[in-house]
This record gives structure tokens, sequence and C-alpha cells, in this order.
């Protein structure tokens, strides 16, 4: 164990606090900077696409993380370093939410999962149209590495090219697109656990790993810290999906925001198909427990928001 205080031994932690002012941050930064400029529809459908819903998880990875890799910071940054990480965090917070957005806009259209419904609303092809949300998801995707390369002299070219190499890691065939593939690919199979942990771990997992990931980069996380944010953000990443298969099962569709019981529909391999349901919440805990012992190993002064994002990843309803 590290010298480093845990979460229990801080003083209380005001999660919801705390998410109220940085969503507060990420929403009016989304607001002004998505769509603007679109022509012909496009901005419309992309707003549609990313405002006004979800729950910002991995935007708030992103800063969490950047904020405790921040406090380990031996020296502290000058007014410009410190207002140009600032910035990083927020540009790479947004960044990664537009992929997301992205992934969930193509994965509802028929040639996919054919869902109708997301975040409690209309799917954005259903509002828009095929074509149009074809684009939009790919105008959203594009965006995201905008948001990370502005023309500010306060963010260094390094950070800047970190960041997208990092995003574009977890999005395509090494994360988010390969594990999607997987899963498509794997539809009335039966996969053995392994295979199920690899799925997950690039479909769902690989993009909050790397928002994580992307808040320690702002914040010039020492190679110690790295390593332990890094277990954090796989232990976290798994433990998302193995709660949405609970979920997929317990959960109806008002509650979800998005059509309930569609993986078992669909004949897709789950933790649950697989597992059981006592035995996936077992597992769920399982990696809760490893994402707080990371952060214990992490020598970061102070996680308690990380951690807190743990227990509301296991424990939320929806």
């Amino acid at each position: 164990m590290s010298a480093a205080m845990t979460p229990a031994s801080l003083p209380a932690w005001d999660l919801n606090g705390w998410s109220k002012h940085h969503l507060g941050r990420v929403e009016d930064a989304l607001s002004r900077w998505v769509g603007i400029e679109a022509p012909a529809g496009l901005g419309d459908a992309m707003r549609y696409a990313v405002l006004d819903g979800g729950k910002r998880l991995r935007p708030l990875l992103v800063l969490a993380a950047y904020e405790a890799a921040l406090s380990a910071q031996s020296t502290a940054l000058d007014v410009t370093q410190r207002s140009g990480a600032d910035e990083a965090a927020l540009r790479a917070a947004c960044a990664v939410e537009l992929i997301h957005a992205y992934s969930l806009v193509h994965d509802d259209m028929p040639c996919m999962d054919n869902d109708v419904l997301r975040r409690g609303k209309p799917t954005v092809h259903v509002q828009f149209g095929e074509a149009q949300a074809l684009l939009a998801g790919d105008a959203l995707q594009a965006f995201a590495f905008e948001l990370l390369t502005p023309d500010d002299e306060r963010i260094p070219a390094a950070v800047q090219a970190h960041l997208c190499r990092q995003l574009a890691h977890a999005a395509g065939s090494a994360g988010m697109a390969g594990g999607q593939a997987i899963d498509l690919a794997s539809v009335g199979l039966s996969l053995t656990e392994d295979q199920l942990r690899q799925m997950h771990r690039l479909k769902t997992g690989a993009l909050l790993e790397g928002s994580v990931m992307m808040g320690a980069t702002c914040a010039g996380a020492q190679a110690t810290a790295r390593a332990a944010l890094q277990n954090y953000g796989a232990a976290v990443g798994l433990a998302f999906q193995v709660v949405d298969d609970i979920l997929d099962v317990t959960a109806d569709s008002a509650t979800l925001g998005k059509t309930a019981g569609k993986d078992a529909a669909s004949d897709k391999p789950t933790y649950v198909s697989l597992l059981g349901l006592e035995r996936a919440q077992q597992y769920a805990s399982q990696l809760l427990e490893q994402a707080h012992a990371a952060l214990a190993d992490s020598g970061l002064p102070d996680v308690r928001a990380l951690a807190a994002l743990a227990d509301m990843v296991v424990r939320r309803s929806h």
C-alpha cells in the first residue's frame, strides 16, 4: 500500500456537487462547439446526438483523473501552464463524449443494432433519417480530433498529439470498433468467459480506460501513477459493461432510456447469459474492488472523485 491517503481516510466527498460543477462546464462547452457551422441540417443532427442526455461518465473520468494526477505535482504550474492544462482537459472530456455519441448513432442504425430509443428519445436515424445519421456520426468523430488540436500555444503540441493517439487507439480497431466487430460476429455463438471479457474490454472498456489516461496525460502524470490509473480504468471499463448486461435483464426501458432486453432478444452473449445473474453481480463487485485497489496503489494524494465514480458505475440503476 502506498503512502497516499485512501478514499476512506479522506474527508467526505460530495460526488453530486463535484459532478454538477464539471457537467456544467462540459455541457456549456459542447453547446458552444458542436455543430454550430455545419450545413444543410447536419448541425441539428449532431447536436441532437450529443446534447441533453447521457450520464457523461467518460468526460467525468477525464476530469477526475486530471485532478487526481494534478494533485501529485511537486511543483505548482504557473498561470499559463495551468490554464493550458485545464483547457486541454476540458477539450479531452468533450472529445471522448463526441466519440461515444458518434458510436451510439452508428450502433443504433438498422445495419447494426437497429434500435429506436436512446437516452429516452428516438434514435438519430429515426429522427433525421439514416443518411443524415451516418453523416452526423462521421462529423462527430472528426470534430473530436479537431477539438484536441486547437491553435492554442498554452497546450504543447506533444500533448495534443498524445491525446489524439490515445483517443484514436481507444476508438479504433484495437478498441471500440474492434470490440463492436467481435460483438456482431458473436451473435448466436457461445463464447468463453475470456472471449467475452476481451470483447467487452475493447467494445466498452477501451474508451473508458482511454478517458482516464487522457486525463492523466493532461496533468503530466508520472509512470507509477499512470500504471495504476490504467489498471483502474481497465477495471471500471469492464465493470461498466458487466453492470450494463445485468441492467438489460433487471431494468425496464423507461428506466434505462433505451430498449431493455435487447441483448437477449438478439441472442447476444452477455455476462448474465454466460455466468448467471448472481455470478455476474459478484463479478461486478470484484471489479470494483480492483478499481479501488489500483487507486490505493497510485500514490496520488486525492483520488476521491475517481473512487466515487467507480462506486457509481457498479451501483447505478440505469
